[in-house]
């Protein structure tokens, strides 16, 4: 199984880096623009509105007639300046034949324009003449405009912060001299000084040094993690404690970094299947305020009041623009996308995100995501007069000058227990094994069967029990003679207890596949408390795995990092790839952990449900709000006496869309570290 560094999988072509950095400054521009014409529209409606005699009436005071012309020309440059965006907006609608939002503000605003016109011409009642509900209703749609485009900057701005993350300069290291650049200069190959406190400039690889580094900003993981010489190390960290040398092996576009704004970017630009059905809903949205719209006209007009029939009218087609609707999804997703990568969840499809709230099993591949997929001493028979400690001293003594990953299992468990190993001489090894080594002038051999078998020695009875539970045994001679047996095995993350019964706790049922015997798996699912098994499971077999328990009607998330998990993560309604993990996991996967926690996979299902919690709310306030306003705007209540003022539509209308744009922000809330406490 291979383990790429985390930043091979994300690796990022310039052009896409460059794209998306427009998009961002596109954007800013954007919310620039509308709060630059909110403003003057502010500033010019001031005057409409003092100088409009329906104003003026409300208000008890009289103006000349001649004012009415300053309305009337200051009232045609905000609709030509201010209600420019929503008429090209609607424009382009029409153009793709997908009436919305834009629509109806423009064929608001356009009708109050004309009937304005009208009535200061003197060809229709003085009544009809809505400079000032005109020029309120541009200003409030501007404000919603801002909000709502200020909002999603919000939720961009996570990706602003991932590149500041980045040091102004680095210390490249140029033969006995250190030369300070800036992170840009520097290439491949390079070899640069981190201080104690400082950030990585780039992806590299320890070369001298070892420090606790401060990950947070990457895998979401509070602690600093201790990584020493050949460790790889991700720009942005911050070594916490002391300094590194540090070799380059990625920059720029190529930085974890980078994909990770890569994959926030598409994920945020992504449509979703909630998006599609807001986006629907506008489009009835519109055709039932143009059926209401047409009714109230007829009914009004039936009832020989004109002047009503259009002021009806128009307040209709003010409230039921769907504003806070457009909002309600975008806004939810985009926060929910940007919580996500700041606690190292990396939504790569928006709609894997959705799902993730009706998954009911968790499929976790056993090596390297349950287990650290790598070998450790798990436990140390001796058979001569020697304690635990002695043959284990022996063994790494002997392992010490091996790379084979069974030898850095055994030098990792004596330096983890603090036991002091000899020097060791006359180091050889023979492959299929072991190795020999004379260690205080005892002759020293560490191997598995075969070498049993060249010493005529007896493997210890403990072996056969080690055997049947898949572990694997390795014993110890001393000059020719069975000192012990060492048990290695493949050690389950610490983390994997919590997140099992994390998901218990939420109603997910656990499964565990692997391509292991059917011993290690019992083993490993025992200790876990794992509620099903598949256990001897062929890489080109795991997918049929899962749709055997889609086709129990179960939801399925997989959760996995190597080549062979790849068809398994496609198939699953949820792929969820571990970073540490192959390019292709990443590719067949929906969401990407930047760390190899398991408990991440929490994060996932707790940030869906509240998600779509936050949309389910949005889309009934927005909803409802226009199914009881439309009505009002219309008049059903007038027989009573209650007729709802255009003015008093547009700023409910506008209301909406904060009410929406603020629930939407307490998504922030929402507590993602792995949430292994609520287990």
């Amino acid at each position: 199984m291979t383990h790429a560094g985390h930043h091979d999988h994300m690796n990022v072509a310039p052009e896409h880096a460059a794209r998306a950095a427009q998009g961002h400054h596109d954007h800013a521009d954007h919310v620039g623009q509308f709060r630059r014409l909110f403003w003057i529209m502010l500033i010019i409606a001031i005057p409409v509105v003092a100088t409009s005699p329906m104003f003026g009436m409300v208000l008890g005071y009289r103006l000349p007639e001649w004012t009415t012309w300053i309305a009337a020309v200051l009232g045609t440059v905000m609709y030509a300046w201010g209600g420019a965006p929503f008429l090209t907006g609607a424009a382009s609608e029409l153009r793709a034949r997908t009436p919305g939002m834009m629509l109806l503000i423009a064929l608001a605003i356009t009708v109050a324009f004309f009937a304005s016109w009208g009535a200061t011409l003197g060809i229709l009642h003085h009544e009809l003449e809505f400079w000032w509900e005109l020029a309120l209703l541009i200003v409030i749609m501007l404000l919603g405009h801002w909000v709502e485009m200020r909002s999603l900057a919000q939720t961009r701005s996570a990706l602003d912060s991932l590149a500041a993350l980045l040091p102004d300069e680095a210390e490249r290291i140029d033969g006995d001299t250190i030369t300070t650049v800036s992170p840009d200069e520097l290439r491949r190959g390079d070899l640069v000084m981190v201080r104690p406190g400082a950030r990585l400039p780039a992806d590299g690889t320890i070369r001298e040094g070892t420090a606790n580094l401060d990950e947070s900003m990457i895998t979401g993981e509070s602690r600093p993690v201790r990584r020493t010489a050949g460790d790889p190390v991700v720009a942005g960290t911050v070594a916490t404690d002391s300094g590194l040398r540090v070799e380059i092996t990625a920059v720029g576009a190529d930085t974890a970094l980078a994909g990770i704004q890569q994959l926030v970017t598409e994920a945020q630009n992504s449509s979703s299947r909630a998006q599609r059905i807001a986006d629907r809903a506008a489009g009835w949205l519109f055709w039932f305020a143009l059926g209401a719209a047409a009714i109230t006209a007829a009914v009004w007009s039936a009832l020989g009041m004109p002047d009503q029939a259009v002021v009806r009218t128009i307040t209709v087609l003010v409230i039921a623009c769907p504003h806070a609707l457009g909002l309600a999804i975008p806004l939810v997703v985009s926060i929910a996308t940007e919580r996500a990568a700041r606690a190292g969840v990396l939504v790569k499809d928006r709609l894997a995100l959705e799902s993730m709230r009706t998954v009911d099993v968790v499929l976790f591949d056993k090596t390297g995501t349950l287990t650290k997929g790598a070998p450790t001493v798990t436990a140390v028979h001796t058979a001569a007069d020697l304690s635990d400690d002695e043959l284990l001293a022996l063994a790494a003594a002997a392992e010490s000058g091996s790379e084979h990953p069974l030898a850095k299992a055994i030098v990792g468990a004596a330096a983890a227990r603090g036991i002091r190993v000899q020097a060791a001489s006359d180091f050889s090894s023979s492959p299929a094994i072991g190795v020999r080594v004379v260690v205080d002038g005892d002759v020293v051999q560490v191997g598995g069967p075969h070498l049993l078998k060249q010493e005529n020695a007896e493997e210890r009875p403990i072996a056969a029990e080690w055997r049947e539970e898949g572990a694997i045994i390795l014993h110890v001679l001393v000059n020719g003679r069975v000192a012990g047996a060492l048990r290695l095995a493949d050690e389950i993350r610490a983390e994997s207890r919590e997140a099992v019964d994390a998901l218990h706790a939420r109603g997910v049922q656990v499964v565990m596949i692997t391509g292991d015997a059917e011993s290690v798996a019992s083993a490993v699912a025992a200790e876990l408390d794992i509620d099903r098994v598949y256990a001897g499971v062929r890489p080109e077999d795991k997918a049929s795995k899962v749709r055997e328990l889609q086709g129990e009607g179960r939801r399925v998330a997989m959760v996995g990092d190597g080549v062979n998990d790849a068809p398994a993560l496609a198939q699953a309604d949820v792929g969820i790839a571990i970073g540490a993990g192959t390019d292709v996991a990443i590719a067949s996967a929906g969401v990407i952990l930047a760390g190899d926690d398991p408990r991440s996979v929490l994060s996932v299902i707790d940030l869906s449900r509240a998600s779509y919690r936050k949309m389910t709310q949005n889309l009934w306030w927005a909803a409802g709000y226009n199914l009881i306003s439309v009505p009002l705007a219309a008049g059903v209540l007038a027989p009573v006496g209650f007729v709802l003022p255009m003015s008093v539509g547009a700023i409910l209308m506008s209301l909406s869309t904060i009410v929406v744009a603020l629930n939407a922000q307490l998504l922030r809330r929402v507590d993602l570290s792995h949430a292994a406490s609520d287990a």
